[in-house]
């Protein structure tokens, strides 16, 4: 299932006002247990356990935490933007203020690979990491990552056939 076909306005948080990390998930387990109805400490314990795998965060104030759950339904896909920088011990030692959160069925892995694929293609375009910054509404911020998702899935087929990749791909 394509990011395009599960994300809407209605899965956008703009201006949260988390303390720290544990606090950013904490929020986004809740808002993901309305949208799943699994319970937000299931959600929440899948997380933090995640995270002590190794930090999910992207780098340049983007965070991408993941997790799987065997009883999950169907994926959840959530976008906050923050106030403020957090630090979510980033590789680059950058605070984030960007977070894409993605829940997937246990029984779908491959989806959930796809989908993270999907969302990291479209934050390489810094342009649309600035735009999302300053995004002004939910819609605005819904449109600019679904307008980047596809454009990088537009980028990528050009060059799935070798006769069209440009020279040395």
């Amino acid at each position: 299932m394509a990011i395009i076909e599960l994300f809407s306005a209605a899965d956008v948080i703009l201006d949260a006002d988390p303390a720290n990390k544990p606090a950013l998930l904490d929020r986004l387990a809740a808002e993901a247990a309305t949208r799943s109805g699994r319970p937000a400490p299931e959600i929440l314990d899948a997380l933090l356990a995640r995270e002590k795998i190794g930090s999910t965060a992207l780098g340049k104030g983007v965070a991408l935490p993941h997790t799987e759950l065997a009883e999950l339904a169907a994926p959840v896909v959530l976008f906050a933007r923050l106030q403020r920088a957090i630090d979510f011990d980033a590789r680059d030692d950058e605070p984030v203020d960007l977070v894409f959160l993605a829940l997937w069925p246990a029984s779908n892995r491959k989806g959930l690979l796809a989908a993270m694929a999907e969302i990291c293609g479209a934050l390489r375009d810094p342009q649309s990491v600035r735009r999302l910054r300053g995004a002004k509404t939910p819609d605005d911020a819904a449109q600019i990552v679904l307008q980047a998702v596809a454009r990088d899935a537009e980028d990528s087929d050009l060059v799935k056939d070798p006769d069209d990749a440009p020279p040395g791909v």
